[in-house]
């Protein structure tokens, strides 16, 4: 009995990451956190997907060392362990991507390195990691990885096509040259639309997609209270007639 139960609240947390990582929290249109390099790479679905990549491995490998060390560190310097950690594993992505990608790593340029200062791996480091076992830590950073990455992916999905008119152009630099086939051609543009291209066009693509998310939300809230008013009344009628 015992057994079940734990099984049953093990699998209740980590349906409760999936939810809080992807939707609920989501790092990037919930919290607002990693906003600078967010809106400046994301003029591509490759750029976002490498980004968003590389921040999800950190995010995974922090959030597993400080689970593993937490009861070792010092309560009163548990924020500069945390940033140290966080920065070797920075560090270990730079360099994989400097051999492995290196035009992607061009292109990404100073956001790479600038993934130590995302308050998504911080805070998740202080307020989750550093307070539960480490396969729900790794699991939280994979959840907040994979939101953050699903917003980047997204936001880079709207300005490549409505910039260039293209989806997954240049996923060669992530993939190697077998993806160089992937490009999909939707519209032929004589001039980019620059708006999208430049630095206001994520700002107005991001706006859009936290208005769609609390749209979305909304009606799920809408529809939820609208059942529960039917259960309501279903149990009334039932108390008349009995």
């Amino acid at each position: 009995m015992s057994e079940d139960k734990g099984k049953s609240q093990y699998t209740d947390e980590l349906k409760n990451l999936s939810i809080q990582g992807i939707w609920k929290n989501n790092p990037a249109i919930v919290q607002l956190l990693g906003l600078c390099p967010l809106l400046a790479v994301t003029g591509s679905v490759v750029n976002g997907l490498g980004l968003g990549l590389a921040t999800t491995l950190v995010l995974l490998g922090s959030n597993i060392t400080v689970s593993l060390v937490r009861n070792f560190v010092p309560n009163e310097i548990r924020i500069p362990i945390f940033v140290m950690v966080i920065a070797a594993f920075v560090t270990v992505i730079e360099l994989i991507m400097h051999a492995y990608t290196f035009e992607l790593y061009q292109a990404l340029g100073i956001f790479i390195p600038l993934i130590v200062t995302n308050c998504a791996i911080i805070g998740r480091a202080e307020a989750y990691a550093s307070k539960n076992p480490v396969q729900f830590a790794a699991f939280d950073g994979l959840m907040m990885g994979l939101g953050f990455t699903i917003v980047l992916v997204v936001l880079g999905a709207m300005r490549e096509l409505l910039g260039f008119g293209t989806l997954f152009d240049g996923m060669e630099l992530l993939l190697g040259e077998w993806a160089a086939n992937m490009t999909l051609v939707i519209y032929d543009t004589q001039a980019n639309f620059l708006l999208a291209i430049l630095p206001p066009g994520a700002f107005l693509g991001m706006g859009l997609l936290i208005a769609a998310k609390n749209l979305i939300d909304g009606a799920i809230a809408k529809r939820k209270a609208q059942s529960e008013q039917k259960v309501v009344q279903r149990a009334r009628v039932t108390g008349t007639d009995l």
